[in-house]
């Protein structure tokens, strides 16, 4: 009786043992995945960051930088003010001219819709 009490403390132990083992083999297996996911947020980061890199040296390549087309902006927008102000100011006294004529004009005549009852 005594050797079947100490076969079946052996195998509870053992058990137990092999408890211990599987739950540190699972609790290495979730740091493994914690860290590999760790590593790849990390190297996304670093790609994300060298293609952000790569597309601004590519803008200012073929476009400019931002200050670049804001001052060819403000350029183009000062030309084109200054030509319509040009324009303006050759056209203005025929305009003002045209429109004083056609008040000073004045013809006295009857609406087409106005019916005199006799």
């Amino acid at each position: 009786m005594a050797s079947q009490t100490q076969g079946i403390q052996q195998l509870l132990a053992a058990e137990k043992r092999a408890a211990e083992k599987v739950a540190e083999a699972r609790k290495r297996k979730a740091r493994r995945l914690k860290q590999a996911k760790e590593e790849a947020q990390d190297e996304i980061e670093k790609y994300r960051q060298e293609r952000e890199k790569q597309f601004r040296e590519f803008e200012a390549k073929h476009m400019g930088s931002k200050e670049d087309v804001a001052a060819r902006i403000e350029a183009d927008t000062k030309i084109k003010t200054e030509e319509m102000n040009q324009t303006v100011s050759m056209h203005k006294d025929s305009v003002v001219h045209t429109i004083l004529e056609l008040v000073y004009d004045i013809k006295a005549e009857l609406h087409k819709n106005y019916r005199a009852e006799i």
